[in-house]
């Protein structure tokens, strides 16, 4: 048949749409709202080329309208894991088998299906099951799993074209396997990208999938589904399950096949994952891989030379941008005292300023956080600290949830620097702010590096340029992706490859080349064109 070295389409990082009232997207997105409110789903596992439905069934609501139905999900049980798993390995011969251009067609028409006649589809599932706002949905839920499918096109091919050199009369080749086994995605709430990512990426290569997502994100994870399937991702290639987090521990872990994890939670979560994979290592065929992106303590940090009014956008956008929603929000900040005035008047006007609702009004810049759980344990840490001599709550510290679950974006300033809001994730519209004396800019670094067990995002905001190198290199393990004079969120794939170390996870790069390696296993090949005939070498003859 034919063959040919193919060149992939160049990848661009998908444009942001606006939104902006009278445009033609805003006009579609509102027509989609309105249309998917309009019904109650009925959403099923998605099993090899079943769609299956146990008929124990959970309830979906917009967590800003909880009293609204969107529609119900079919729990799974042990029974549909295994044949989750089953379907998973009975697929993967034919698909690993297949062209990687092939795949490549696949995934990049899947982009294309989200950049086209999907986009407002997803965007709407995403603002209407997650609570975000009709920007925020498009950073993610168009743009950034678009950027990741054509991106993630472009590390594959490098990878395939990654040789070794070969001497003289022999020709060596690296042969990219997929991995002997399934994977499994346990895919986070947050962000509907990344609930793609995780699949989608370690399939690529050639690999097969159990896919469970959040609760809290199904209902746009089933249109992702719809899209892979629409793409053309074979049956069993990637399998959408519902199961209990334990029931899938037990099945996955326990099971021979099991080759690696594609993991976005909290860190205790992933740790136990750990342990068990550890404990059960003596059952698999091979050593499974383990990527996990877990939780944060994200840090702004100020040098006494910063701009104030950068310093407020910097703190309203990174700590309030889907209410805190973000592994990578702002949830600490370091202020220098001449600055803390003024930064404090403006970063006041910016909170009384921002609107809070449905996320149908547009005019909305707060939503709801993503469920009561998440409510309840936010509105804790608010009233105990109101109750906390050495704690002033200086904006914000209201909460409701009678219609949906709304947080008041809140900031806390402490006296205490290892306050516990200071130290522990709380993943919602709550920053916690110290102010440090000016003069201890060094110090404070060092302050900034030994409070949290987190490593994932953090900025430094100075204009004076000894205080910027002085804070990168004091802060070279604290976060996996820093930022200097911007807010430590908004990383962009192809520009800012994702991840952090210590508690924050692996660090194995979500929209990198070095995230796809870890779901290949390369094969040496070594020819040799004209063998030897004689055993014996020149050194063994006498003189």
């Amino acid at each position: 048949m034919p063959k040919g070295i193919y060149k992939v389409p160049a990848p661009h990082n998908e444009p942001i749409k606006n939104y902006a009232p009278g445009s033609p997207e805003r006009k579609e997105l509102q027509a989609m709202l309105k249309e998917l409110r309009s019904k109650e789903l009925d959403i099923p596992m998605y099993i090899g080329a079943e769609e299956v439905r146990s008929g124990n069934k959970t309830r979906l609501a917009p967590p800003h309208d909880h009293k609204h139905t969107l529609g119900f999900f079919h729990k799974s049980d042990k029974t549909h894991i295994t044949q989750a798993i089953d379907a998973a390995l009975a697929a993967k011969t034919k698909w690993a088998a297949l062209s990687w251009e092939q795949r490549a067609s696949i995934f990049l028409k899947a982009a294309e299906l989200i950049a086209g006649p999907y986009r407002a589809k997803l965007n709407a599932a995403t603002m209407l099951g997650q609570s975000k706002s009709a920007f925020q949905a498009e950073i993610d839920s168009a743009c950034e799993i678009i950027d990741f499918l054509r991106y993630n096109v472009k590390y594959m091919t490098e990878i395939y074209s990654d040789q070794p050199e070969s001497g003289p009369g022999i020709w060596n080749r690296l042969e990219w396997r997929p991995l002997e086994g399934f994977i499994y995605a346990l895919t986070p709430f947050n962000f509907t990208a990344i609930a793609g990512n995780l699949p989608t990426s370690c399939a690529m290569m050639g690999n097969v999938v159990v896919w469970k997502p959040s609760n809290t994100q199904v209902y746009s994870a089933n249109v992702l589904m719809e899209i892979f399937k629409k793409a053309g991702v074979p049956d069993g290639v990637i399998n959408l399950i519902y199961p209990s987090g334990p029931d899938a521990a037990e099945v996955i872990f326990n099971h021979r096949d099991f080759a690696g994890i594609h993991f976005t939670g909290s860190t205790e979560v992933f740790q136990s994952i750990w342990q068990t994979i550890g404990n059960n290592i003596h059952k698999y065929r091979s050593y499974p891989r383990i990527v996990g992106e877990t939780g944060g303590k994200d840090f702004i940090l100020a040098h006494k030379s910063a701009e104030a009014k950068s310093l407020a956008v910097a703190i309203s956008r990174g700590a309030f941008e889907y209410q805190g929603q973000k592994c990578s929000a702002a949830s600490r900040a370091y202020i220098p005292s001449n600055l803390w005035p003024e930064v404090k008047e403006l970063v006041s006007a910016d909170l009384k300023s921002m609107k809070m609702g449905p996320t149908e009004d547009f005019t909305n810049f707060i939503n709801a956080v993503i469920d009561e759980k998440s409510y309840d344990k936010l509105a804790g840490y608010i009233e105990a600290a109101k109750k906390d001599p050495g704690v002033e709550i200086i904006a914000g510290g209201h909460h409701d949830k009678t219609n949906g679950y709304f947080i008041e974006p809140t900031i806390i300033q402490v006296k205490d620097p290892k306050y516990v809001t200071m130290c522990e994730e709380l993943f919602g519209p709550v920053l916690t702010l110290y102010v440090y004396d000016e003069s201890k800019f060094e110090e404070t670094c060092e302050l900034v590096d030994s409070t949290s067990i987190y490593a994932l995002t953090g900025a430094i905001l100075a204009q004076d340029r000894y205080a910027i190198e002085l804070a990168t290199k004091k802060l070279v393990h604290s976060a996996g992706n820093f930022y200097i004079n911007d807010k430590p969120t908004g990383a962009v794939v192809g520009q800012q490859p994702f991840g952090g170390a210590r508690g924050s996870g692996t660090n194995d790069k979500a929209g990198a080349k070095i995230n796809l390696l870890r779901w290949v296993s390369p094969r040496t090949i070594k020819e040799t064109f004209v063998p030897p005939v004689d055993y014996k070498y020149p050194f063994l003859q006498a003189d």
